[in-house]
């Protein structure tokens, strides 16, 4: 995800580039077999409220900041979205642990105090609100017992002080399986039964169960709410048949999802993330309705392109976009047209 909060760019710009496509060698290496497990979902809803998630939800990322999409308070964020990812917490100075500041100034004058009450209007509406550690430019170290307790207090520190339903890692510098997975853990075990937690991988980290953020997901899988892959901003990449897949492609969107299906995730973990407009990120934007194809191919085995998976997954969790600030931009398109065919499946 982005990141830099004041530059009044194109996400693209701010993103990683399109260095992912020249690792497409190495890539074709990783081991894509892998056993798939059996343990079930663990139930997620709201921390406070206890609104469970939908068993087909809707994921948008809301942008702590003007970058050029449409500015949005909380309370502008479009009905269909289930679970609200507040983009983002930062790092601070203790290995591990983050911070949220809202950006008043760049949200002409959003207020803490009308940030908060819409928090829980839209937990009152059955919505999750949650809170997104990382971005492109978000380095947050868990690498040791310290850190994964500085994680998991600093955390659970904004849970309490805003009102969070739980966390998003978006780490797109590298994390310790290890310690993430305690951090994770520890700080399930202070939010209670309605802990949410999402996490947004970028291609490339969801390869091979090898990859530490693909042993994340497995190690966390007992709270994992879903994973909402970035299927973007990726050059091409291996499906779960071994064939390489083009991004910007219905072939690319199931082909891809489906190593995360094969590899031990529930398919009520994994969700498709895409961006909301062309402007919202440097390549990979497919319109909605190949985002509908994908997901019908993956539930019911229709609408496929040249890959069609083995088996159906009904289960499939649904979609994410970056960012409701870009679907409010182009006239909410991406919302109303994804949301209301997850909330059909």
């Amino acid at each position: 995800m982005l990141h830099s909060p004041h530059r009044r760019s194109s996400r693209a710009s701010r993103r990683r580039g399109g260095a992912l496509g020249t690792a497409l060698t190495g890539v074709a290496a990783l081991a894509l077999g892998a056993t798939a497990l059996t343990a079930g979902i663990a139930p997620a809803g709201a921390a406070e409220q206890e609104a469970a998630v939908p068993a087909h939800a809707l994921t948008g990322y809301w942008q702590n900041f003007d970058n050029g999409a449409t500015v949005q308070t909380l309370a502008d964020v479009q009905d269909q979205y289930d679970i609200i990812a507040v983009a983002f917490a930062d790092a601070t100075a203790t290995p591990g642990a983050v911070d949220f500041s809202l950006d008043s100034a760049g949200l002409g004058g959003y207020t803490e105090e009308q940030f908060k009450a819409d928090v829980k209007a839209k937990q009152a509406e059955g919505k999750s609100v949650i809170l997104s550690v990382g971005g492109e430019k978000g380095t947050v170290s868990v690498n040791d017992d310290a850190s994964a307790g500085a994680f998991a207090d600093s955390v659970y520190a904004q849970m309490q002080e805003y009102g969070f339903d739980g966390v998003d890692i978006d780490l797109e510098n590298g994390l310790n399986s290890t310690y993430m997975s305690k951090a994770l853990h520890d700080l399930a075990a202070k939010a209670g039964s309605g802990f949410v937690l999402t996490m947004a991988p970028q291609t490339i980290d969801m390869q091979s169960t090898s990859n530490e953020y693909f042993k994340t997901a497995l190690d966390v899988k007992d709270i994992l709410t879903v994973v909402n892959m970035q299927y973007y901003n990726s050059g091409s990449m291996l499906g779960c048949d071994g064939q390489v897949y083009a991004q910007g492609t219905v072939d690319f969107l199931t082909g891809l999802a489906c190593i995360q299906l094969e590899g031990g995730l529930d398919p009520a973990q994994v969700g498709i993330g895409v961006p909301a407009s062309s402007s919202a990120a440097g390549g990979g934007y497919v319109e909605p309705g190949v985002v509908n194809a994908a997901l019908d191919c993956l539930a019911k085995g229709t609408s496929c392109g040249s890959f069609k998976p083995d088996k159906t997954y009904p289960g499939i969790r649904g979609a994410m976009t970056w960012s409701t600030n870009w679907d409010a931009s182009a006239g909410n398109s991406w919302s109303d047209a994804v949301g209301a065919h997850v909330h059909g499946l």
